[in-house]
């Protein structure tokens, strides 16, 4: 390294070591280093990763890919991790988990996230409707266990549907700009053709790239995919016939993602499987008619008639505004202590023990009365 591009970099040190001092946070109160630095310029923190938003596209009509610019403080990631992304809307934070679909040898030091709107998705369809080139928005650091490992496998099968076309995604583009040699098997479900995200990048990778193998299903075989209809074993015994043979990614829809987990658990091969999933199941939970109890938040001394609905949703619904990030189980954000009660937890129908005991509020509705430490 020259003494010109160290310099820089050693001032830029000693500058963040002032910032993060006892002295810098005595001198921000009550406000925090934060809020001056960002006076000056939004994408200044201390600690938190902050990113210009520098391209909006719309590869179908209700998706939005946002090309971001993180600043120093982003650490990076594993193709296959996910980040939770951060908006002010309406003056109030909200947050949500992607994943970066980009390749981990992007040169140009940004990332990008696509997020399909859902009718129910507020925040998605915020990004997609408002977010303009020069917004700025905040991440957390890259996290999850799914994520293509260091030793790359011999034999790569990726299946994906919907917007989980986004993690395998960036697995696809990594294993191309790396010059992997295995056959890797690209695997998609969507309704319709023009649903398909990246549709035409992925075609031309397959086009260009001779050991990658592209097979589209969709739901109308008259759209024109390798495969029609939903998942089924006749797909991967066909179309797939060493699918037994191959390291599996899978990131999709509850239904498709529990199809192809049956699969893998009758030919006993679910060591090979690697899942990530960004919906949460319906699962069975009280509904209004036969929730009972209450749920109080003792700190807050506040309290709410238990209708069924999610912890995180009845604390909303009474006024508060708990730490939350992927609605879904995923990111621990929302974890608190119940401090009584039970809870069953959405992903498993399992009932928790009434002693105290950190608890996931979205992924838990209460049995009976449940009090809350918040």
């Amino acid at each position: 390294m020259s003494a010109t591009t160290s310099t820089p970099r050693r001032f830029q040190q000693g500058l963040n070591s002032l910032l993060q001092s006892r002295v810098a946070e005595v001198l921000g109160y009550p406000h925090g280093v934060d809020r001056y630095l960002e006076v000056f310029n939004p994408l200044w923190s201390v600690k938190e990763v902050r990113a210009k938003v520098e391209n909006v596209q719309h590869l179908t009509a209700d998706s939005v890919t946002l090309t971001l610019k993180p600043n120093s403080n982003w650490q990076g990631f594993v193709p296959g991790q996910f980040v939770q992304l951060t908006v002010s809307i309406n003056g109030k934070l909200h947050t949500r988990c992607y994943s970066p679909a980009n390749s981990l040898h992007r040169e140009d030091g940004t990332i990008e996230l696509t997020a399909k709107a859902h009718a129910d998705g507020f925040v998605s369809r915020y990004l997609r409707d408002c977010v303009r080139v020069g917004d700025v928005v905040t991440l957390s650091q890259a996290g999850g266990e799914f994520a293509l490992p260091e030793q790359r496998p011999e034999r790569v099968l990726l299946i994906s549907g919907g917007s989980g076309i986004t993690p395998v995604m960036s697995m696809l583009r990594t294993l191309c700009d790396e010059g992997f040699k295995g056959e890797i098997t690209f695997l998609h479900y969507a309704n319709r053709a023009q649903d398909m995200i990246y549709a035409e990048e992925v075609a031309d990778i397959a086009a260009r790239f001779g050991n990658v193998t592209l097979l589209r299903a969709f739901a109308d075989e008259q759209e024109g995919g390798e495969l029609s209809g939903l998942f089924s074993s006749e797909h991967l015994f066909n179309s797939v016939p060493d699918f037994a043979q191959a390291t599996t990614f899978l990131c999709g829809p509850p239904p498709m993602m529990a199809a192809v987990e049956k699969v893998w658990e009758e030919q006993g091969i679910t060591d090979q499987l690697h899942k990530e999933q960004f919906t949460l199941a319906t699962a069975a939970v009280d509904d209004s008619e036969s929730a009972e109890g209450e749920v109080r938040f003792v700190r807050s001394e506040a309290q709410v008639t238990n209708d069924g609905k999610t912890l995180l949703e009845q604390a909303e619904a009474a006024g508060l505004n708990p730490q939350s990030g992927c609605r879904m189980g995923i990111c621990y954000s929302c974890t608190c202590k119940k401090t009584a009660g039970k809870v069953r937890d959405l992903r498993t129908g399992v009932i928790s023990s009434g002693d105290e005991e950190d608890i996931q509020l979205c992924v838990s509705v209460p049995v009976g009365t449940v009090a809350l430490d918040i």
